[in-house]
């Protein structure tokens, strides 16, 4: 009885969210309340779920943007993007002795904090030879801090009053995962949900370098390093916005299912989090990820305002 329940509530929370009755923060936090009290009955589909959601999501929000924008603003992310990775990744590897955190996992977690939360993690591990048990805490972790991010950034750039510009950079570097950092932007503006894309999926590609730098670190030899292929589709439904090569009304329909999945998204995102396994974990990398996100968004909001 209480499976059919799960069942009903689930596809029932998947069609409001779908439906855009909701925001991006209010269904990550169905999602969490539901994993509370429910099993997830797709619990071993979920995660793909998210990362093919997510993907197609991003590339439909390119329909909505324009060459010339996009270039300037990716210019623009980028020495703060270049900043923020190095300097953090350093920090990372220093407190991961300092707090005698396994190597292995404290890489994932820095990997994930300075780059693109899940993604770089999912890209790492193999590079690392890291063994599921670590992945899984590293995502844990970060997927937490993702949904902390998702509410609080908002109301702290309103606070603030940080301009579209300055949330859309500020959330795109400080935020982990690009489905949070998509999903705070949404909730901000339109200006800002354009910026913070660009300059998160710029940043994606630094995946490339990343692992190539772990593959030194941890002397792995032998391993591929996985390359972004959606950001080539985002970059073409760029392009096809930008010359118009579908009518406006179909882009216009594209971008607006594209952020009713991305909520949905949000929603999987929060049937993730298990207090459980993030007990588990201990304290020592729950220290080190806060830490590394507490440098990276004071440091970024900083930069940003001065």
């Amino acid at each position: 009885m209480k499976a059919t329940a799960s069942i009903l509530i689930y596809f029932c929370i998947v069609i409001v969210s779908v439906m855009g009755m909701v925001n991006s923060a209010t269904a990550l936090l169905l999602g969490f309340v539901f994993s509370l009290f429910f099993k997830n009955p797709f619990k071993t589909n979920t995660h793909k779920a998210i990362q093919y959601f997510l993907k197609i999501a991003v590339v439909g929000l390119g329909f909505g943007m324009f060459i010339k924008e996009t270039w300037a603003t990716g210019k623009a992310g980028f020495s703060l993007t270049l900043y923020s990775i190095v300097l953090t990744v350093g920090l990372g590897l220093l407190l991961s002795r300092i707090l005698n955190i396994d190597l292995k996992l404290g890489h994932l977690i820095t990997s994930g904090t300075s780059i693109c939360g899940g993604s770089a993690i999912a890209a790492i591990s193999p590079v690392i030879k890291a063994n599921g048990k670590l992945i899984s805490m590293a995502l844990g972790i970060v997927f937490l801090l993702n949904s902390v991010a998702l509410l609080v950034f908002p109301g702290i750039g309103h606070l603030l009053h940080l301009s579209q510009e300055q949330f859309g950079l500020w959330c795109a570097v400080a935020i982990h995962d690009t489905s949070s950092v998509v999903g705070a932007a949404l909730d901000y503006g339109e200006e800002a949900l354009r910026i913070a894309t660009t300059v998160k999926l710029s940043r994606t590609l630094w995946i490339i370098p990343m692992s190539i730098f772990s593959m030194f670190l941890f002397k792995s030899k032998g391993e591929k390093i996985k390359f972004p292929y959606f950001i080539l589709l985002f970059i073409i439904a760029i392009v096809v916005n930008s010359f118009h090569l579908l009518p406006s009304s179909t882009t216009e329909t594209i971008v607006l299912f594209s952020k009713r999945l991305l909520v949905l998204t949000l929603f999987l995102v929060g049937t993730t989090i298990s207090i459980k396994d993030l007990r588990a974990t201990g304290i020592k990398p729950m220290l080190l990820a806060i830490g590394l996100w507490v440098f990276i968004s004071t440091f970024s909001l900083i930069y940003i305002t001065h």
